[in-house]
This record gives structure tokens, C-alpha cells and sequence, in this order.
């Protein structure tokens, strides 16, 4: 689970996780490169959040096949899987923010 914004500046990728651009974040001493595009609603952020996570998930998946072929060296399995696991958590972390946020509106009063 991310605790701070300097948690991002671990990841080798920083637009892996969550797209920090897209976000209006910024992380220090990390040159953050120009959005492709804003986000025109909370819905298209969401979209571009949940593909970053698919492919950064497929690129752990392909690292991991990579190495079992002897293609590829550990290290590089090794920081691509612990990005796909990072960026799982977080998606299972929103998914259950989401979740609970749902069923809060639901028990309202009307």
C-alpha cells in the first residue's frame, strides 16, 4: 500500500502505479513527462488508471515468462514482478475504497 507520495519515487516506473502526470502529482528529483492528455472526467481518469495497472500486470507476467526462459535476468523479473504486485494491491486497495464508499451511500437516510 502506498503510505506517501515519496513511496512513488521507489518504483522504477512511476507511471505505473496510479500515472502521477494524470494526476497533477509530482515527485521529487523525477522529470515528469507531458500528459498525454487531461482527463476530461472522473470516469476517463479511472480508464486510463485501470490500463496503466493492465499493462503494468502483463509486463510482470511477460518478465516472468522472459526468465523462466532464461531470457531475461533476475533482477529485471524480479523489479517487474514486484511492480505487477504493487500495482494489484493498490487496485484491490481502490476497488475496496470504492466498495465501501458504495455501501455507505446505500445505508444513507433518504
Amino acid at each position: 500500500m502506498i503510505q506517501s507520495l515519496a513511496a512513488l519515487t521507489s518504483v522504477t516506473d512511476t507511471n505505473a502505479v496510479f500515472g502521477a502526470a494524470d494526476l497533477g502529482l509530482t515527485t521529487p528529483g523525477i522529470r515528469q513527462a507531458a500528459p498525454a492528455g487531461p482527463a476530461s472526467n472522473f470516469g476517463d481518469l479511472l480508464t486510463q488508471i485501470a490500463g496503466q495497472m493492465r499493462d503494468t500486470v502483463k509486463t510482470g507476467e511477460a518478465a516472468a515468462i522472459s526468465g523462466i526462459q532464461g531470457k531475461t535476468s533476475t533482477q529485471a523479473v524480479v523489479e517487474a514482478v514486484m511492480s505487477a504486485e504493487q500495482t494489484l494491491q493498490t487496485a484491490v486497495a481502490i476497488r475496496d475504497k470504492v466498495v465501501a464508499a458504495y455501501l455507505e451511500i446505500v445505508r444513507m437516510a433518504i
